[in-house]
């Protein structure tokens, strides 16, 4: 069942969305970006003339209350955003009373689901490895299922609209699923649009297609890497994570950032794009400096010549011209990660000219671009081209986790 097929009228739907919004010291929300993005999906139940329970969780309360972390603090932007004055429930297991006065037409906020530790599922205050650790998680399996029960409850319909957390099996993004015919179970718009942006690169990739695979370690990114060698023609490496690659091949990296237990799969992967005909480009020349700061000594060095007591911080003029060309004879772009110190603003030019230059590719050459991943997501916004490229993805790890070929359990729980 897809969301357009199905009519929500004097049903209630329970959706899980993303509302893991940042806030300042007095709780007021600084970017509601996620909320804006859940609009389409909320809006159809509530046009319709079904009845709206939302659920979300934010930050790490780690099983227990944090009033810092109450979603009570969002209703009047929620509220703002959707036209309706959102009820909140102040218990989300526990919000029989609230879910059944719900009319149509209305919305309820459920408190966050973290705060209940059968969310995520994990044992709590056990040590990993030991057999109290095995007799926990077994009895959490099922207090998670009855938590998922209970929140299945309180609707008729389930809706997953949250892509961030689809890499996750907790009880409201997979298990809760379980509870509901496949007549009555269904992605979301949003997950419905990330879900066709990673098939399009993946599945209906147009050639030559370029991977741009950025951020500080190899550890985070090598299955993502490995799967895409399959995939790709020309595969950018930059950031932190290239002077893995460059140490490995004999490189002077100096105090740069890397992972020595990773460079036999550095030199793999090397090996690897050589057998495959991929089209393997590190960065030439590195903006280095002397320390891990904004107001640091700058100085460009070759990649493989950095001396001790400097470390690489940006791609430099001459490794950008290389990626330029690349990007720009693309047809298909999937970029994920930095290629500098993007949070340092005298450090953040290399990533700004490959946001740059993804979006003239999708403009100019109708290239289909993917972007995701914390930091490019940010430089695209940085620079207003969030619109100029083809989808920006709202989950970094679920995302990840995607390209790398892994199964995600929220869209698993609902496709099949």
């Amino acid at each position: 069942m897809t969301i357009d097929e199905f009519n929500f009228a004097d049903k209630k739907a329970i959706v899980r969305v993303d509302f893991n919004v940042p806030l300042d010291e007095n709780g007021h929300v600084t970017d509601d970006t996620r909320i804006r993005g859940a609009l389409p999906t909320l809006k159809k139940i509530l046009n319709d003339g079904g009845a709206l329970i939302m659920m979300s969780h934010m930050g790490k309360p780690k099983g227990k209350v944090n009033a810092k972390l109450s979603l009570r603090q969002i209703v009047p932007d929620v509220s703002r955003a959707l036209g309706v004055d959102v009820k909140f429930a102040p218990d989300c297991g526990k919000a029989d009373a609230e879910a059944a006065a719900l009319k149509p037409g209305e919305a309820l906020l459920l408190e966050n689901l973290r705060f209940y530790p059968e969310e995520e599922g994990k044992p709590v205050g056990v040590e990993k490895g030991t057999p109290e650790y095995d007799a926990a998680k077994a009895e959490m399996k099922n207090r998670q299922k009855d938590f998922a029960k209970k929140l299945a409850s309180y609707a008729e319909v389930y809706v997953n609209d949250a892509f961030g957390t689809a890499h996750r099996k907790h009880a409201s993004t997979a298990v809760i699923a379980d509870y509901f015919d496949k007549d009555h179970k269904m992605l979301g718009y949003l997950m419905e649009k990330e879900v066709k942006a990673i098939d399009n690169v993946l599945k209906n990739a147009r050639h030559p297609f370029t991977a741009i695979i950025g951020g500080s370690k190899v550890s985070s990114k090598l299955g993502v890497i490995k799967n895409l060698l399959d995939k790709v023609d020309n595969l950018i490496i930059g950031g932190g994570m290239g002077y893995t690659f460059v140490k490995a091949q004999g490189g002077h990296i100096g105090n740069s950032l890397h992972e020595d237990d990773l460079m036999p799969e550095a030199l793999n992967v090397i090996k690897t794009a050589r057998e495959k005909g991929v089209n393997l480009s590190l960065s030439v020349a590195t903006v280095c400096g002397r320390e891990f700061k904004n107001d640091t000594p700058r100085k460009v060095f070759p990649i493989n010549q950095i001396p001790d007591g400097w470390e690489g911080m940006d791609a430099s003029e001459e490794s950008l011209d290389n990626w330029k060309k690349i990007i720009l004879s693309s047809r298909t772009i999937l970029w994920n990660g930095p290629v500098g110190v993007f949070e340092l603003e005298n450090f953040a030019h290399g990533t700004g000219e490959i946001a740059k230059t993804v979006a003239e590719a999708t403009q100019k050459n109708g290239a289909y671009s993917l972007v995701g991943g914390g930091d490019s997501v940010a430089a695209v916004n940085k620079f207003g081209l969030a619109d100029k490229v083809s989808y920006v993805s709202t989950g970094g790890g679920a995302m990840l986790e995607a390209i790398e070929g892994k199964v995600l359990p929220g869209v698993a729980a609902i496709e099949g």
